[in-house]
């Protein structure tokens, strides 16, 4: 019994060494392995590109940027907000500012307009007998006429036989002169003048074939007839209009009608002439609003007489000195509005010591310089972002929160996204790439005109490619002027309008400073914020073609740049010959 005693004790003082000299290491090496286990837990992101998600440190597979830690947690942050990082404010230069009230420094209003045909100075030349058109003078639209110029010669059988009775009258001039003298007003109510009147007395003979004279001096507007046609009496052979003054049409929308009057001066700008200003005055403002467009009509009469305005011209007009109907209204700037078909939407800082940011919808009340009147949905002292909001709304959409296409929230397919996808899936089709975006939808006519500025891009981008700093003058050129024949009337919608003058701005801004230049590196930088706003103009109005948006990320400085292609294969226009395929494919819009 002694002997089982000491064994237990020799083994109870065994396990009471043991759990000295191991218990402690142990727990130390449980509690380095929960540490172990938590550290593992950290995910690494890239500042510009938050949907990369890695479990180590290492480089953004799309910039090659540093990964940083991603923020654990998001405490704190209501459903529809979120949050960016300091590095990323700081990289994308997001700026914002205070909403007040005040009135702007620059009380500019700015509309769009069309130069037409001054009705006022317009003619119809007629027939005035009835015939056969034997000989038509005028070639073609356009062409000049003077007053008293011969026009056309008629055949009429009426008019025929009205000279014989002329003749047979002259005859009977002493003894029946009421009859002698109603046979020659007949023939004067055809126009006839007395010079030939008396030659046909005179001569006793009976011209088969009369000719026509213009009434006015302008320019042949339409041909009604063609030589050969037969005519009936006061019917019209020609449309001549007098060019010396046309007609402006602006366009004014329904909340802005009570800022104008009749005789305000306007100052009228073309695309042909952008550095010089023509002046006017307010003629007309069209009583009745077009229910379509929800517009009026405010004409200004132009001085022409030196050719320098053509019919169908594009012309945008500035008010200067507007104030707004509403004496305490909210402005913020321009830049601080992304527009959809149906809203508008900015970016509001909702904690002032925090980079957190939620999407809001308001609605825009009047243009007025370079900001817009606030009717509804800020407030003042609202911080407002005003600078990088769409970078700002592309980490919305990445962080699947409320933004400008998606308004309910929810993850969105992007480039990025996609090419990812296909990085671990190299045989994943290029339709993972398509745009996900809300389109707005407008007509055909629309996009085909959006299709021939894409047109001249492409053949800018080319001749970027081969370094031809001529030809990428020439080439922006042209797209500048394609661009002005875009026609704003065929998009009804009052948000489409909108969101078309804000990127047609920037498109004519970055091209004409391209073609401005003959430095290719800067017109290479102009080139990347043409690409931007012309990327944003295809995805949100398409052009009935497929395109794809490619990306380089060392371009300027390893910021990167996007720019638009036919081809899926990668050809960069920011380095010409020297690395010519940098890039890959982001996104495909269809």
């Amino acid at each position: 019994m002694k002997k089982y005693i000491i064994y237990f004790g020799i083994l109870a003082v065994g396990l009471l060494l043991g759990w000295l000299l191991f218990g402690n290491s142990l727990a130390k090496e449980t509690e380095h392995n929960h540490d172990a286990v938590t550290e593992n837990n950290q995910m690494w992101t890239c500042s510009m590109h938050p949907q990369i998600m890695q479990p180590e440190a290492g480089d953004c597979p799309i910039c090659g940027m540093d990964l940083i830690p991603a923020e654990s947690s998001s405490e704190g942050l209501l459903a529809d907000q979120f949050k960016l990082s300091e590095n990323a404010m700081a990289l994308a230069n997001i700026q914002t500012s205070i909403v007040g009230k005040g009135k702007t420094e620059d009380n500019t209003v700015k509309l769009s307009g069309k130069i037409v045909e001054n009705e006022e100075a317009n003619a119809v030349q007629v027939s005035y007998f009835s015939g056969r058109i034997e000989r038509l003078n005028v070639s073609f639209t356009g062409e000049e006429v003077r007053k008293g110029q011969l026009l056309a010669t008629i055949y009429s059988p009426e008019l025929y036989a009205a000279q014989q009775e002329l003749i047979t009258a002259v005859s009977l001039k002493e003894s029946q002169p009421a009859l002698y003298k109603a046979v020659r007003n007949k023939l004067k109510l055809w126009k006839l003048s007395e010079n030939q009147i008396n030659q046909i007395e005179t001569s006793g003979k009976v011209k088969e074939n009369f000719p026509v004279y213009a009434t006015v001096s302008g320019t042949v507007s339409e041909k009604l007839v063609e030589q050969g046609d037969y005519i009936k009496q006061g019917q019209p052979l020609l449309k001549i209009a007098n060019l010396n003054t046309v007609w402006a049409n602006f366009d004014v929308y329904e909340n802005q009608i009570d800022l104008f009057k009749k005789g305000q001066e306007i100052s009228v700008t073309t695309n042909t002439y952008s550095n010089k200003e023509f002046k006017a005055k307010v003629d007309f403002i069209d009583p009745v609003l077009d229910t379509k467009t929800r517009t009026v009509k405010l004409r200004a009469v132009l001085n022409n007489k030196q050719n320098v305005f053509k019919p169908g011209m594009f012309v945008e007009g500035k008010v200067k000195g507007m104030t707004s109907s509403n004496e305490h209204v909210l402005t913020i700037p321009s830049t601080a509005v992304l527009w959809t078909g149906e809203r508008s939407v900015v970016y509001i800082k909702t904690d002032p010591t925090q980079p957190v940011f939620e999407m809001r919808i308001i609605t825009l009340g009047n243009q007025i310089g370079d900001n817009y009147e606030v009717l509804e949905g800020l407030s003042i002292d609202d911080e407002i972002v005003t600078n990088g909001t769409f970078t700002v709304d592309g980490a919305a959409q990445l962080q699947g929160k409320k933004s400008m296409m998606n308004k309910k929230g929810g993850k969105v397919m992007t480039g990025h996204e996609g090419h990812l996808g296909m990085e671990k899936n190299p045989s994943a089709n290029n339709e993972n790439h398509s745009n996900m975006n809300e389109r707005i939808k407008v007509s055909k006519d629309f996009q085909n005109q959006i299709k021939v500025v894409f047109n001249d891009y492409i053949k800018l981008k080319d001749v970027l490619v081969k370094d031809d700093t001529n030809n990428v003058m020439t080439e922006s050129k042209r797209l500048l002027g394609n661009l002005s024949k875009v026609d704003m009337k065929l998009l009804k919608d009052k948000e489409a309008h909108g969101h078309w003058m804000s990127l047609e701005k920037e498109i004519k801004a970055s091209a004409r400073s391209i073609s401005n230049t003959s430095n290719i590196e800067s017109q290479r930088n102009h080139f990347k914020h043409l690409s931007s706003h012309l990327i944003s103009t295809i995805q949100t109005f398409g052009i009935n073609e497929k395109v794809f948006v490619e990306f380089c990320p060392m371009v300027d400085d390893n910021n990167g740049a996007y720019w638009l292609s036919r081809e899926e294969k990668v050809i960069n226009p920011y380095f010409g010959g020297a690395m010519l395929t940098c890039g890959e494919v982001k996104q495909v819009i269809e």
